[in-house]
């Protein structure tokens, strides 16, 4: 049988992944720009190369995220939301809860024994508690947004980071730096405020073990941390959780293949 490739397009990235047997064998992640087209493409070569796998031996191409419509070359788009609920359904299939924290918003996600989504609830109004957030935030305190995880779980006294705009929150951290707080307390104070934000969209489904954490912020560890302590449950990470919205993609276009109905 062929194989099967997800393209998921997101605000900032560009995730492919390919699967054999339902098993991840290639995967990659490009920036997005202004030609999206070119971006999910690009996507595509790069995860075929990594595997040394032709074209010829995708039979079926599934895009989801923002930028789906454009992916000229699929043969079926399907909503983020689903696909991050199959995906990690897929790789943790206990998954009953899924926080989706990306680059411009965030998404919990209720899931059923089946992957199937049953409820979901989304922070679309701003970037407030996204990536965007912490890659601003970051910025103001002199960091690379991959260096804040590990900084903040050093953190000895969090300082409380009460705004939740974006805009408001870099002003409230330049002041925290102003009166001589340590930069590792300003950013576990800025995890929690994540974490809280993330909570208030978890109990709007209903909040029930387990929980699967995907998104590009999930590779940020104090974020997993934070997360965890505020629900008081442990919450599911992957190394391949930024991708998981490609999983599901790549797993419903392999049920096409295989002639099942892709949900």
């Amino acid at each position: 049988m062929k194989l099967a490739a997800g393209i998921d397009i997101g605000s900032t990235t560009a995730k492919c992944v390919i699967l054999k047997d339902s098993q991840v064998v290639a995967s990659s992640l490009n920036p997005v720009g202004v030609n999206i087209v070119r971006d999910a493409e690009e996507a595509l070569r790069k995860a075929l190369a990594e595997a040394s796998i032709d074209r010829s031996e995708v039979g079926f191409v599934t895009g989801t995220g923002y930028g789906r419509y454009k992916i000229s070359f699929g043969q079926l788009t399907v909503t983020e939301i689903s696909c991050h609920a199959r995906g990690a359904h897929l790789l943790f299939p206990g998954t009953r809860l899924v926080i989706d924290i990306g680059g411009q918003d965030t998404k919990a996600i209720r899931v059923s024994e089946r992957g199937e989504v049953v409820d979901f609830a989304m922070n679309d109004k701003c970037a407030a508690g996204t990536g965007r957030f912490l890659d601003v935030c970051a910025g103001a305190l002199g960091f690379d947004v991959a260096e804040i995880g590990p900084l903040s779980l050093q953190a000895r006294h969090p300082v409380k980071v009460s705004s939740t705009c974006t805009v408001f929150a870099e002003s409230e951290v330049t002041s925290h730096v102003s009166r001589g707080k340590d930069p590792k307390d300003i950013l576990a104070g800025l995890h929690t405020s994540i974490a809280n934000r993330s909570l208030s969209l978890l109990q709007r489904v209903g909040i029930e073990p387990e929980v699967t954490f995907t998104g590009g912020v999930s590779r940020n560890e104090g974020m997993v941390r934070s997360l965890s302590a505020r629900l008081g449950l442990p919450v599911n990470v992957s190394p391949l959780s930024q991708y998981m919205g490609a999983i599901g993609a790549a797993l419903m276009g392999e049920e096409r293949l295989k002639g099942g109905a892709a949900q």
